[in-house]
């Protein structure tokens, strides 16, 4: 990816920074922490553009702008500075160059693929190194077939087998766009977002669904509200479960016979229709399900 003229412009100023010499990235690092010099803290920033200059140009080969990477690096950057302790003299280079680093990978595994892999340490790893360890062992031995670069490979970062074929394929292959052009089967146009299609009901026709449900469910509570103690129990035993128990099972649970189980069962059927129907004039239309 060729470098636009806004990146020249960023690289220009970066190369214009001075280098900060160990004194006085020291005291610089003393006034922001003890008396949050804010300005003390942009020139250690400004002073180490280069680091991330440096570092975006590395991770071009993923297709990205150099621009957003250059600018992700700067965020890595300044959370170096607003974490540093000078107290542990450690070069600021040195430890901001893991949040700069940090930075740029994060925004590439969110915007590489639509496709998003794993996000964990291991795969992380996995998906930086993978291209280099497979051109090194393909160079080293070109009589290694695929499975067997997979293997050393897995063994090396300490993930699956698995793992190393699926993140292979994926770096292997483009995100294809749901608006390609497909053929139609009539030679008319179409696109693949066209090709997929759902059984699931529509969006408002499955909102319409739950809420009449919803409505539904409240009016058959209060209409069983309506029923005596045997009744109730009769309608849960016989309409309200999976597996509807018998008359013969009722009667003699019950201890009266299964027709006057049956009885009974009818008797609360109709208190339950005339209930409904007081409910929702209009459910009389539709058969009730009993």
């Amino acid at each position: 990816m060729k470098a636009t003229s806004a990146d020249r412009h960023i690289i220009k100023y970066a190369m214009s920074q001075p280098y900060l010499e160990r004194e006085e990235e020291l005291d610089l690092a003393i006034r922001w922490k003890e008396n949050d010099d804010q300005g003390a803290r942009n020139r250690i920033a400004q002073a180490h553009m280069r680091l991330v200059i440096a570092m975006a140009s590395k991770f071009r080969g993923f297709g990205l702008p150099l621009n957003d990477l250059i600018q992700e690096g700067y965020i890595g950057l300044l959370e170096a500075a607003a974490r540093f302790d000078p107290g542990r003299e450690v070069r600021f280079s040195t430890y901001a160059g893991w949040w700069i680093r940090a930075s740029m990978q994060d925004y590439i595994l969110r915007n590489w693929s639509i496709v998003r892999g794993g996000t964990s340490s291991s795969q992380k790893a996995l998906f930086f190194n993978l291209r280099r360890l497979r051109a090194k062992l393909a160079q080293g031995d070109n009589r290694l077939s695929d499975q067997a670069i997979h293997q050393e490979i897995a063994s090396a970062l300490g993930v699956s087998l698995s793992d190393v074929q699926s993140m292979d394929a994926r770096l292997s292959g483009n995100d294809a766009s749901l608006q390609t052009p497909v053929a139609g089967r009539n030679g008319e146009g179409t696109e693949q977002l066209d090709m997929l299609e759902s059984n699931e009901a529509l969006p408002d026709e499955q909102v319409t669904s739950i809420i009449d449900g919803e409505r539904w469910n409240g009016w058959l509570r209060d209409a069983m509200n309506r029923l005596n103690e045997r009744e109730s129990r009769i309608i849960k035993a016989r309409r309200l479960t999976e597996d509807g128990a018998t008359l013969e099972e009722l009667g003699a649970e019950l201890g009266i016979s299964k027709e006057r189980v049956r009885q009974i069962e009818t008797r609360a059927l109709e208190k339950l229709k005339l209930a409904l129907t007081d409910k929702a004039p209009a459910a009389s239309r539709y058969e009730m399900a009993y």
